[in-house]
């Protein structure tokens, strides 16, 4: 209190003052005003700890609801994204058809059903499953099955893709 009385005396007494009380007058207007300072941050400090303090658990829960809204936009983006047209013979646009080397499916005798068929097993198709593609009965793929085994000389259905997959009939 003595600071602001002594530069209340000097505002209202209008006198002329030397330059030593001159420059000890801007040392206590700054000292107030740092001393002003660091208590207005101070109040500032305590207030947001309080803030933060008191309402701990609805910070917690905005911030659960804003990871959840990007994790929900990111799986919305990524699920309705634009898919690559087919054309007309289902295939991706520039890219060339498989085709299966005719002279091997020769040189082992293989069908053309038993091709189908060979295919829709590489496709991990069940033998009912076929038949019902193919409009064929449950014997008849299992004949197919067989003579394609046979011809490839594989014990199993995952073998058989194996080799014809080396041969170069399957992608």
């Amino acid at each position: 209190m003595i600071f602001a009385e002594l530069i209340f005396k000097i505002l209202k007494n209008g006198q002329r003052t030397s330059k030593h009380v001159q420059r000890n007058r801007w040392g206590i207007f700054i000292l107030y005003g740092l001393a002003l300072g660091l208590l207005l941050a101070a109040l500032q400090f305590f207030q947001y700890r309080l803030l933060v303090l008191q309402h701990a658990e609805q910070w917690y829960i905005g911030l659960v609801a804003l990871l959840f809204t990007g994790v929900g936009i990111w799986a919305g983006r990524k699920l309705t994204r634009k898919k690559t047209p087919l054309t007309a013979t289902g295939l991706l646009d520039g890219a060339s058809p498989f085709l299966p080397r005719e002279d091997i499916l020769e040189k082992l005798g293989i069908t053309p059903r038993e091709f189908e068929v060979l295919e829709l097993i590489a496709q991990g198709l069940s033998n009912q499953e076929i038949a019902n593609r193919l409009f064929i009965s449950l014997n008849t793929v299992k004949t197919h099955t067989s003579n394609v085994l046979a011809k490839l000389d594989a014990q199993r259905r995952t073998q058989a893709i194996q080799k014809a997959k080396a041969l170069g009939l399957l992608q």
